[in-house]
């Protein structure tokens, strides 16, 4: 499956949903953002969202420090 992840096109493996994505990408629980074709998708939402071949996503990471 390819997708547009952050701007890049990125082979990935057959995801069904954002949640599979999120798993993919090992991202943590919390502290991170998923947009979906310039949509913000809700974390409880990841599960119910499909993913198709193409689509665009931009996911951000919150990073703290001082």
């Amino acid at each position: 499956m390819k997708l547009h992840l952050n701007g890049e096109l990125r082979e990935a493996p057959e995801l069904a949903t954002l949640a599979d994505l999120t798993a993919w990408l090992d991202l943590p629980a919390f502290g991170s953002a998923v947009e979906l074709n310039g949509e913000v998708i809700r974390r409880a939402d990841h599960p119910a969202t499909p993913l198709q071949e193409g689509d665009r996503l931009e996911v951000v990471r919150l990073v703290g420090g001082g």
